[in-house]
């Protein structure tokens, strides 16, 4: 993507948390027919040495073609975003000098993407996948509240993916390029709006 120096995110941490905290990825692919975009949850693991940036870990319907397709992917996961008025620019009442902009935060993860067919990994996956998005549920649901029979049936249709990063760029255009009046103002403007503002509003 398209990137200057102000804005690029490097921190892998920082990377990570954004993708643990906003999992739904656009999986970027190609087949026969052109570019191929899947959006699916993932999870990401800590760096190894096949993987310096860490490994993403999903699963998809067998009947998805996408895990037939063992080659370099990229997946993007999008975090906080928000229109930007030009109406809390200091400089607006100066000389009228000003535009809109759109400001978000943003992770793309590139690797050679892996079909996993295990039933083994799949259930650990569908375990902790489970295991963190039921965490703040008053009753977590487990997967071991369902059938053990129901439970091996579905694991025959679906097929782990497994993506070891061997790159990953961040982008957070949260306008640092902007007077530190500026960045309050448009703070204060966020923090008035829609909840995916104040995200914003806080980076």
């Amino acid at each position: 993507m398209y990137q200057v120096a102000h804005h690029e995110e490097s921190r892998l941490d920082v990377m990570h948390a954004l993708i643990a905290a906003h999992p739904l990825g656009t999986l970027v692919s190609q087949d026969a027919g052109g570019l191929c975009a899947d959006h699916i949850p993932f999870e990401i693991g800590a760096p190894t040495s096949e993987a310096p940036f860490g490994v993403l870990r999903g699963h998809v319907a067998r009947a998805n073609p996408l895990w037939r397709r063992e080659a370099e992917v990229l997946t993007v996961f999008q975090g906080a975003q928000a229109y930007i008025s030009p109406a809390w620019y200091e400089e607006k009442a100066h000389s009228g000098k000003v535009v809109p902009t759109y400001n978000y935060a943003v992770v793309h993860g590139h690797g050679r993407l892996r079909a996993i067919h295990d039933p083994a990994w799949l259930l650990a996956l569908l375990e902790d996948l489970t295991r963190r998005h039921e965490a703040a549920m008053p009753a977590p649901w487990r997967v071991a509240d369902a059938p053990p029979d129901y439970i091996a049936k579905l694991l025959k249709a679906i097929v782990g993916i497994e993506i070891p990063l061997d790159r990953i760029e961040g982008k957070w255009k949260a306008s640092q390029n902007h007077s530190a009046q500026n960045k309050l103002n448009i703070a204060a403007g966020l923090g008035a709006g829609h909840p995916m503002a104040a995200l914003v509003a806080a980076l």
